[in-house]
């Protein structure tokens, strides 16, 4: 088991290299040079305003990996997420993984506006997002890394593609990893970014399901540690409470480690898309194992899958067009 780990995790890292992603499947050519010479204080606009933002409330740092993630995974990393309805577009924001639950919104727009006022038309809302989940992962101690940039906005939203591709706090493990694969992302990925639940926090309303009629029997999930059930169940009650916020990490909930791995091993993940990383999949939890272990590891891992999700089917070249606004399309 130990060899068959190591050989997915080159895998992984073979997929990397070179750092320019030149991959014309997914549509992209990125490279961190991007800005260099059209925008050169891009990048240091982005993670200045967003360390005042993250200063401020600390959640905005996992609000806005949140958003990149649920952005990559409609239509690719085009900023789709950010458009709010207008004319033909019906908001992702409205969906199912992101209403009520998204947020950070704002911290972009204040970033566009100091870009565009810097640099007009030139830094797209989806490098932006880009940017903003590397340096929220540093911001709260995790790992960084060279962002490849280059990428426009998309000129529509697709609401079903936010209510299909993003997987669920219910869903199986089976289900989580196929909407991985359908984005070109594998197992070692799926649990590695999975890590990202180190930071943040899930509403009762995600998860109370374990707590309460997990397979219908009116019994609290098996694979969740009693004890921690009892004290969720405390703010979390059968009605009510949608809206109450919990620790995705209970023990460094707003320190980036590998800690997250940690609680899995002991049945304490929060959700269940978190615990099944454990239980339900041999390959899946010997990896959470070794991140546990070894949080070298996980950050290694996580920095090379998130520059590989940030390469979903960007728009490049003439596709898109670069934003003024995050919120709507340019007239």
């Amino acid at each position: 088991m130990a060899n068959f780990i190591s050989f997915l995790l080159l895998l992984s890292l073979l997929s990397f290299f070179p750092m320019c992603l030149c991959n014309k499947k997914l549509g992209g050519y990125l490279y961190p040079q991007f800005y260099d010479y059209s925008c050169p204080q891009a990048q240091q606009i982005v993670k200045s305003i967003l360390a005042k933002a993250v200063e401020q409330e600390p959640r905005t740092a996992a609000s806005l990996l949140r958003l990149h993630f649920h952005d990559c995974f409609v239509k690719g990393c085009d900023a789709s997420l950010l458009l709010d309805s207008s004319g033909s577009i019906i908001s992702e924001k409205g969906s199912n993984p992101n209403r009520n639950s998204a947020r950070g919104f704002e911290v972009i727009d204040e970033i566009k506006a100091a870009l565009e006022q810097e640099c007009p038309s030139t830094v797209s809302c989806a490098d932006i997002l880009a940017i903003a989940a590397r340096d929220s992962t540093v911001l709260t101690g995790g790992p960084s890394w060279e962002v490849p940039l280059g990428r426009r906005d998309s000129l529509g939203a697709s609401l079903s593609g936010s209510n299909n591709n993003i997987p669920a706090p219910n869903n199986t493990f089976q289900t989580i990893l196929t909407k991985f694969k359908l984005q070109g992302l594998d197992l070692v990925d799926l649990v590695a970014l999975s890590g990202s639940h180190t930071i943040g926090f899930s509403r009762c309303t995600s998860f109370r399901q374990r707590l309460y009629n997990q397979i219908g029997n009116g019994k609290s999930d098996l694979t969740l540690d009693q004890y921690y059930a009892a004290e969720l169940r405390t703010r979390c009650p059968r009605s009510g409470g949608d809206q109450n916020l919990f620790f995705l990490d209970y023990v460094t909930p707003k320190h980036f480690d590998n800690t997250y791995f940690k609680n899995l091993l002991e049945y304490k993940g929060l959700l269940n898309s978190d615990e099944v990383l454990f239980t339900k999949d041999q390959e899946s939890a010997e990896l959470v194992k070794l991140y546990a272990e070894r949080n070298d590891l996980f950050f290694e891992q996580f920095a090379k899958s998130m520059i590989k999700m940030g390469n979903i089917s960007p728009l490049t070249g003439s596709r898109g067009e670069i934003r003024e606004n995050c919120r709507r399309i340019n007239a």
